[in-house]
């Protein structure tokens, strides 16, 4: 399991983390040593995603998800709304769930990103995936990746969520197709699986 960096508390305040502006002229442009160099563009992003570093060209305009999605080829998180209403873009940065859709790229340099395809263990899925399989609750499965992606946010920090908890985890990201209490009950059980230590 890749080590993560330091969670920062707020993903909002990731700008004035930086400090300044982008600026093409402050990119390497050249791939670092062990990192896959991907496409072209105008400019060079640097991502740590599942575990792996990407040196990416992109244009100065993308968000974090046309970039997974166009620029790595990481097409689980969904384009839904591209405003921030529908949570299906939903990935972790560092543990904690984001919009991905309004999420300039160069703001996610600084952290861990998973994305829906680096949840599983391998070849073994998250106790969550496992759980949505067996209990039904993927229908059409658009907003699945971004629900997993907070309940295994919710998870990581609470084995023991009330259904209240759950459903206050799960409120950014819409299903039109189910009425929430399959999925609600998916991470119920993948709760208790963690709970138990079992995979």
């Amino acid at each position: 399991m890749p080590t993560l960096l330091t969670a920062f508390p707020d993903f909002r305040q990731l700008s004035d983390r930086r400090g300044r502006p982008w600026r093409t002229s402050d990119r390497p442009s050249t791939p670092a040593p062990g990192s896959a160099h991907v496409g072209q563009g105008n400019g060079v992003v640097r991502l740590k995603v599942n575990g792996d570093v990407y040196e990416v060209g992109v244009p100065e305009h993308y968000t974090l998800l046309e970039t997974l999605r166009y620029g790595i080829g990481l097409t689980g998180s969904k384009q839904g709304c591209d405003k921030g209403d529908c949570g299906a873009c939903t990935v972790l940065a560092d543990g904690h769930p984001i919009l991905s859709c309004i999420t300039p790229v160069w703001e996610a340099e600084a952290f861990e990103v998973r994305t829906v395809e680096g949840l599983a263990d391998g070849t073994r899925p998250h106790p969550v995936q496992d759980e949505f399989d067996l209990n039904g609750a993927a229908q059409c499965g658009f907003c699945t990746p971004g629900i997993l992606c907070s309940a295994v946010a919710l998870l990581d920090r609470n084995q023991s969520p009330t259904r209240d908890e759950i459903r206050e985890a799960l409120s950014g990201n819409l299903c039109r197709c189910t009425g929430y209490t399959k999925i609600y009950d998916a991470v119920e059980a993948a709760a208790g699986r963690l709970r138990e230590g079992a995979p």
